[in-house]
């Protein structure tokens, strides 16, 4: 997998198409602040998870929307998950839900997001047997991430830094 974008996908009006198979579904809420500036990071903050479960599920073989939406401690950390995928040769299905999503911009081309995802309905799956691995519900279905994005000067908020936090009471329904 590439660790960095293609040059088809180096401008943000030429972004990588990213699709997911159909027995995965990310639903992201709070998408419109009515800030412009807000919803883009957003909007890119979201087209990274997506991004990251292309590469999971091998949609986006080569990483080229991982490259393009990661940077830095955030992209390591991303290939090193899709990594562990891999090794196992699992991929993931289900539904997750990102939720409680909110961005505070720190400069014109900096910003702080935290959000919540309900992995709940969300599961890995054997790439061989098709054996999906379903889990119970627990408190660790439900995970805080917090990210740091910084806009390139193609205009693309790309994630930076991420930590995640399993079982984070903020994000418990």
């Amino acid at each position: 997998m590439s660790a960095t974008p293609s040059a088809s996908a180096s401008s943000a009006s030429n972004r990588p198409k990213i699709t997911l198979p159909s027995d995965l579904t990310l639903d992201f809420e709070d998408s419109n602040t009515g800030d412009p500036v807000k919803d883009a990071a957003l909007a890119d903050s979201a087209e990274r998870m997506r991004a990251v479960d292309a590469a999971i599920t091998g949609t986006d073989p080569k990483g080229e929307a991982l490259a393009y939406y990661n940077t830095g401690k955030a992209l390591e950390a991303a290939l090193s998950w899709v990594a562990q995928f891999q090794k196992a040769d699992a991929t993931i299905t289900g539904e997750v839900r990102y939720y409680d999503r909110k961005v505070m911009l720190k400069s014109k081309t900096s910003a702080s997001l935290t959000f919540c995802a309900d992995e709940s309905k969300g599961f890995s799956k054997d790439e061989k047997t098709h054996k999906i691995a379903k889990t119970p519900v627990t408190k660790n279905g439900y995970v805080l991430y917090n990210t740091r994005l910084d806009k390139n000067s193609d205009g693309v908020w790309r994630t930076s830094q991420i930590i995640s936090a399993r079982g984070a009471a903020q994000c418990q329904p």
